[in-house]
């Protein structure tokens, strides 16, 4: 990126053109070199032009990270004569300061990828690693060496961090001990930690890091992911629990979610677009769980973007689509230069005011509030925050000062922030997060991948049996994609079939009833699910109603009528985001991914699903060892008869009356108007046919019988004007799902909850 001598003696003179008595001119790229790296410039090298330096995993910027052009033509800082800008080697804190021990080896600096190993005097024994690698993020891998023996003490030594220093080594109930960081580290977690009768240390064990250290995604994933979870679970009664759920938010409690990210001049644009990709998946994983939160989210710099207001919650005015459309849309123009994280803290606070006036004292008592920041801490207007964040304390605490009840209230407000940038001002920073438990504070060297960090952090456990999760970032392979499909393979005497189908329970596959002809046996079924091939099916039952010769004398050869069976697996499935069941109508299951507040009915759930007279759906097709999907709009209300007419050109059907094949159990998809449907292929019967509704899948219906043969398994083809597609709704066989599904009596499986309507 080098220039001219002509060029740069060119750009002197132009700085002698004043402007209101300032001089003005850009800045050059003279000395702006970085050895081992590479840097990058937000506005060339115009007046306000942000230079951010770059080097390899490892390394560091030195003794600069960043510099602004200055309307002068000149860089702020300014570059050193006699100390050049260069990458060096990431250091790692002194892991020497452990006591009753020896550290190995004893080095005057610790760089990546050295190693250290720990051992304890006579009389004292080891917690935590015994060996640590000095990482590139400038941490050591592994936990906190302590060597302690049993004193008696209520609480266990809770050690000293690589590079800090401790006052006090009484560990007795209310006993305190007190951090600080050597030479250039700084503080990140609890400076102060008291000693409780439970036997554990209040707040989280500190760390010390450099200007440089920053957390990797796992460690977000980890800490951020468990705090966050416990505030978006559903506090169930003992008679109404579901797996693998927290408590903490009663079902008459709220959640309010606060996004402000900031676009300021000092944060370049990648770092607000990777920002507000990752809020995109961070809510549309939120919506995975049982509450369904209110959004404020704004952007900011010296002013408010509001993108989304949390008042228009209350009055019903947007919907979560409507949330994703806006923050997809939302792009950066011209920004101001200034800063006022102020003014961010005290919008959130007017609007917990609005929401409190709106909803009374004691119904805002059961709501909870999360605030996500996303900002480099460099605000240079509207003031401290710190005065601001006290007020929102004492608003969601009800007045501690008054309040003798307001310390159990601590659990109702959580301020999380994540330092993005290339200058981070920590310790402005800092002093504004709140809460219990976890880590609330994470620097990141870079958010480029905090979407997928995001998406791990709360797609586990937690949520993991719910049905019709999934993922849909880039990223994800077919199996997270679709997580619930699965391939059957059929002996039928000398010759065998394929088909796919769905898990819709840990132990039961639905799938298309022609697909287990007569004569086949529960040992001639195959069934392969993640990439596992597993023979054990225990049973399988066709509908009662389903006969294929029902109507020969009609002109109907082949009746598909009632097309759907139930293979029952002798083991549960393992639920993990690969394999996960799909959502069926007319469940209590399908409600809440629905977010069907209340007592809902199955025709609630149809309404929803299938309320247009051309309703987009998807269904699936084996493509080797992977799927593809197909895109096809079910042909409903007028749209219908046209739709299924065509049955009468399949081979076999005779009759002139389409209703004799195609009874009102079928959706129609298929042909070239108003869109052009993709068409099924063979292998494809008993596949799911389904819709995403707010980022959960539902299945409603599945795939069965169709009148031209215009490809083999695999192929992604497209519909002719004639070719027709029929599928059975599964609306319209709850009856036999229900038989089946909700058997209470029986210890072999847990039993799905089907609505009494």
């Amino acid at each position: 990126m080098g220039f001219s001598v002509r060029w740069i003696l060119l750009a002197a003179f132009s700085c002698l053109l004043c402007m209101g008595g300032e001089v003005r001119c850009d800045c050059t790229e003279t000395k702006m070199q970085i050895q081992g790296g590479f840097y990058t410039l937000t506005k060339q090298l115009e007046r306000g032009s942000l230079l951010t330096y770059r080097c390899p995993e490892g390394f560091y910027p030195y003794p600069a990270t960043s510099r602004l052009c200055q309307p002068n033509g000149t860089w702020l800082p300014p570059p050193k004569r006699f100390q050049p800008q260069r990458c060096r080697i990431v250091e790692c804190p002194d892991p020497s300061v452990l006591e009753s021990g020896n550290v190995s080896p004893l080095l005057e600096k610790y760089f990546v990828n050295n190693v250290t190993t720990y051992e304890c005097y006579s009389g004292y024994s080891l917690r935590g690693s015994e060996s640590r690698t000095c990482l590139p993020n400038g941490k050591w891998n592994g936990s906190t060496p302590i060597c302690s023996h049993d004193s008696g003490n209520n609480c266990a030594d809770p050690g000293i961090p690589a590079g800090a220093s401790r006052e006090g080594n009484i560990f007795g109930i209310d006993d305190t001990v007190k951090y600080s960081c050597n030479g250039k580290l700084f503080l990140v977690g609890s400076s102060v930690r008291v000693c409780q009768e439970n036997g554990e240390w209040t707040g989280i064990e500190p760390a010390c890091y450099f200007k440089y250290t920053y957390d990797t995604p796992l460690e977000v994933s980890e800490s951020f992911g468990s705090a966050i979870t416990n505030s978006l679970t559903t506090l169930q009664s003992p008679d109404d629990t579901q797996e693998g759920r927290s408590i903490r938010i009663s079902k008459n409690g709220t959640l309010n979610i606060y996004i402000a990210v900031d676009i300021s001049e000092s944060i370049e644009e990648k770092y607000f677009r990777h920002a507000r990709d990752a809020v995109i998946k961070l809510i549309k994983k939120i919506s995975s769980f049982s509450v369904t939160p209110n959004y404020e989210i704004i952007f900011f710099s010296s002013d408010i973007y509001e993108v989304v207001s949390i008042l228009d919650f209350w009055d019903g005015k947007i919907q979560l689509d409507d949330v994703m459309t806006k923050l997809s849309n939302f792009e950066i123009e011209d920004r101001n230069t200034g800063t006022d994280l102020n003014l961010v803290l005290n919008t959130f606070l007017e609007r917990m005011a609005i929401i409190k006036q709106q909803v009374g004292v004691d119904s805002f008592m059961d709501h909870r509030h999360v605030l996500l920041l996303f900002t480099d801490g460099a605000y240079n207007m509207g003031g401290s925050p710190a005065p601001t964040v006290e007020k929102i304390k004492n608003m969601v605490y009800m007045d501690p000062t008054s309040n003798p009840e307001s310390k159990y209230r601590e659990d109702y407000l959580d301020i999380y922030i994540f330092a993005i940038g290339a200058e981070i001002f920590d310790e402005d920073l800092q002093p504004l997060t709140i809460g219990l438990g976890e880590k609330h504070y994470f620097r990141m060297d870079d958010i480029k991948n905090l979407e997928e960090t995001f998406d791990k952090m709360i797609d586990e456990e937690e949520v993991k049996g719910l049905c019709g999760l999934h993922k849909e970032y880039e990223t994800a392979n077919q199996r997270d994609m679709y997580p619930w499909w699965v391939f059957l393979h059929v002996k039928t005497g000398a010759t065998s079939k394929n088909c796919l189908g769905s898990l819709v329970t840990r132990q039961f596959i639905l799938t298309a009833a022609h697909c287990l002809p007569f004569g086949v046996s529960h040992e001639d079924v195959t069934v392969e699910i993640g990439g596992i091939t597993e023979k054990g099916v225990k049973t399988f039952t066709l509908h009662p109603e389903y006969n294929i010769t029902r109507k020969v004398k009609e002109g109907v050869m082949e009746f598909y009528d009632y097309d759907v069976a139930l293979i029952q697996l002798k083991n549960d499935v393992p639920i993990d985001s690969t394999v996960r069941p799909i959502c069926i109508p007319c469940t209590q299951e399908t409600s809440d991914a629905l977010k069907l507040v209340g007592q809902s009915t199955c025709k609630q759930q149809e309404q929803l699903l299938l309320k247009n007279h051309l309703e987009s759906l998807s269904f699936l097709t084996k493509s080797g060892n992977a799927v593809r999907r197909k895109d096809v709009n079910a042909k409903l209300g007028d749209n219908r008869d046209e739709c299924i007419r065509h049955a009468l050109g399949a081979d076999g059907i005779t009759t002139v009356k389409p209703e004799d094949a195609v009874t009102d159990n079928f959706l129609c998809s298929g042909g070239l108007i108003p869109f052009r449907d993709h068409i099924a292929c063979r292998g494809d019967s008993g596949g799911a046919v389904f819709k995403n509704y707010q980022f959960r899948t539902i299945q409603v219906a599945v795939v069965s019988w169709g009148t031209k043969e215009l490809c083999n398994s695999g192929n992604v083809i497209d519909s002719n004007d004639v070719s027709r597609d029929f599928h059975i709704n599964l609306f319209r066989v709850v009856p036999f799902l229900r038989s089946i599904l909700e058997d209470k009596d029986q210890d072999d499986f847990v039993p799905l909850t089907f609505l009494t309507d």
